[in-house]
């Protein structure tokens, strides 16, 4: 625990903020999961049954995406309670949104995972992308059929 406070202490005061802001954030969209229909999570995306190129931010939106989403990953492995995959996409979406960053996320399905809990070994999985880069969640995504794609941000033609 030392180490971990002393990694925290040695943070500059943005990230310190951004990282309390992240796990609370973690812990609401926690409940929201436990206790909403998934399509009121995603009411305001727009959903696309099907992957289509996501717009391009720009160079600074990038870097401001890819540090956010290491953030919300570093603060959901610190969570007491389980800050899922879902979870960490549906808060990073909503900061990235607030930043007017344009994104994507997917929902992806596999069959045969030993880990599953569910009956039929099917897993699922959720990653964000801004441009071409997955910011959050790419770890082992390839293995997961697409099923679902929601957007926001930058109109698409």
């Amino acid at each position: 625990m030392p180490g971990k406070l002393s990694r925290f202490q040695s943070l500059d005061a943005a990230d310190k903020w951004f990282l309390l802001r992240a796990t609370w954030l973690l812990g609401c969209a926690r409940l929201a999961i436990l206790t909403r229909p998934f399509k009121r999570l995603v009411a305001s995306l727009e959903h696309l049954p099907q992957p289509v190129p996501a717009a391009e931010p720009s160079a600074e939106q990038l870097q401001a995406a890819s540090r956010m989403g290491y953030l919300v990953a570093v603060a959901a492995n610190h969570t007491p309670w389980q800050s899922t995959c879902l979870a960490q996409v549906l808060v990073l979406q909503r900061l990235l949104a607030a930043q007017g960053i344009p994104g994507q996320f997917y929902l992806g399905v596999r069959r045969g995972c030993e880990r599953s809990a569910d009956p039929t070994g099917l897993s699922a999985h959720a990653w964000l992308q801004c441009g071409a880069q997955i910011v959050n969640g790419g770890a082992g995504h390839e293995a997961f059929t697409v099923v679902s794609t929601f957007r926001w941000g930058a109109s698409h033609g």
